[in-house]
């Protein structure tokens, strides 16, 4: 049977920026939202650091918190919160792989208005990075395993490669070797 930490937060309505300071640090790790300042995460490693800064903030805002472990009260409840934070992570995985389509029509864009400078090969090499380090935080978060996992690896790979041969696409444009850059 899994653990879970529940978290019941209370933070003042004023300043709203306490809340949401709150708010987007327990999204940002992932923990599911059950209620109005109610949260859930599993009680494993690698949301700690996350829950601390979350109750951290609420405590500096003047805010009230209570954190509980809880399993459910048989097998049936704690694979219903499974099933809801994996339904979570899925969610995740599946904005992820829309990125990556994104991601690919402004190369396959760039490439056919033949746009191939360091600049623009620059800020496709940042999106890519941006893509990986968010695809290694969702790896993070899906403890569960979501099914997305498996697709999302292989399109971030595929990301990869595209990016590569964009990267040889605007060397050999700079390098006035053009039709090898077709």
């Amino acid at each position: 049977m899994s653990r879970w930490l529940v978290l019941v937060i209370k933070v003042p309505a004023e300043p709203t920026r306490h809340r949401v300071a709150v708010w987007r640090e327990l999204r940002k790790i992932g923990a599911l939202s059950l209620g109005q300042g109610v949260w859930a995460a599993p009680d494993v490693p690698v949301f700690a650091d996350g829950v601390a800064r979350a109750l951290a903030l609420a405590e500096q805002a003047g805010g009230q918190v209570v954190t509980l472990n809880a399993s459910g009260r048989g097998p049936e409840d704690a694979d219903r919160f499974q099933s809801l934070f994996t339904a979570e992570r899925s969610a995740d995985w599946t904005e992820f792989l829309a990125d990556c389509g994104k991601f690919e029509q402004e190369l396959a864009k760039e490439i056919r208005i033949a746009k191939f400078t360091l600049a623009e090969l620059e800020e496709e090499e940042q999106s890519l990075d941006r893509l990986r380090r968010w695809h290694r935080d969702l790896t993070l978060r899906d403890v569960f395993g979501a099914p997305e996992a498996a697709e999302a690896a292989s399109r971030l790979k595929e990301c990869a490669a595209a990016c590569e041969d964009y990267a040889n696409r605007v060397f050999a444009a700079l390098h006035g070797t053009q039709g090898d850059a077709l």
